[in-house]
């Protein structure tokens, strides 16, 4: 005879950790739908946390110090999400920079109070992510793009009429795409003198993927965290050291989490 499972039987569910620890960074616990209405409702500072930025994350503490200062940090990386159920809290959704903002400017296609400025990548990419963009939501939802010199972040009056001509735009949203750490230490260093913004995404590669001269991973490998391989395959000069160099060093300290003998080296200071 079956018995009969009652509910006061079944262990009530917990709701998930608003933020996960990984390393010496708190990770927001969000899903997609859910941070699309969080930006369209306040807007802020989003970080892309994947095993490159916690590595640096070690070494940098001007990087630290932005992480610190941002409003939302998601997870970037399928490799973390195994990581975060190796550690017992598990991240319930990864959201890269490069689905982050085509679903962005997908959800926010028809509303004219959102509108993009493009900064970075290669001379002329950013103009071609532009049109392509604008074609695929049908208005021109990206208002501006410029593709700034090589070093540029050290040149002052550079910076400066970047920051002009943003502003001089009018655009609410800045997707930046200069990889990591410069295009986040940008950000951060400027975005207070950037007052019609609301949204910041630093998104790297992003912006080649939407002009189409990049091809992003196939999603099932995406999916099973074999993104980092394919972009290695791609470019093995440029990226073989932030995927091969920093693997084990990162899996070391993953496991002194897990031992709860790992310590930042910027919060113990």
């Amino acid at each position: 005879m079956n018995k009969t499972i009652t509910t006061s039987a079944i262990p009530p569910l917990t709701s998930a950790a608003a933020t996960i620890r990984l390393l010496n960074v708190d990770v927001d616990n969000i899903r997609l739908d859910a941070l699309l209405e969080r930006l369209h409702r306040s807007g802020g500072f989003v970080i892309t946390p994947n095993v490159d930025h916690l590595m640096k994350l070690q070494h940098s503490r001007a990087f630290h110090d932005v992480y610190r200062r941002a409003d939302i940090r998601i997870c970037d990386s399928q490799i973390l999400m195994f990581v975060s159920r190796f550690l017992g809290t598990p991240i319930v959704e990864k959201i890269s920079g490069s689905d982050l903002f085509p679903a962005f400017y997908r959800r926010f296609a028809h509303d004219a109070a959102t509108t993009i400025f493009l900064l970075g990548a290669a001379e002329g990419v950013a103009v071609r992510a532009q049109a392509r963009i604008n074609a695929a939501v049908g208005r021109s939802m990206v208002i501006g793009a410029h593709s700034p010199s090589f070093g540029f972040e050290t040149n002052e009056d550079e910076c400066e009429a970047i920051v002009a001509r943003i502003n001089a735009s009018g655009a609410t949203v800045l997707a930046v795409g200069l990889g990591a750490p410069k295009q986040e230490l940008w950000i951060a260093k400027y975005r207070h003198r950037l007052p019609h913004v609301r949204v910041f995404l630093p998104i790297g590669a992003t912006i080649d993927f939407e002009a189409g001269v990049v091809a992003r991973a196939p999603a099932a490998v995406s999916r099973v965290g074999l993104e980092w391989a394919w972009r290695l395959a791609c470019e093995p000069r440029r990226l073989w050291k932030r995927y091969l160099g920093d693997g084990l060093p990162f899996m070391r300290l993953v496991l002194q989490q897990r031992l709860r003998r790992y310590a930042s080296p910027w919060e113990t200071a």
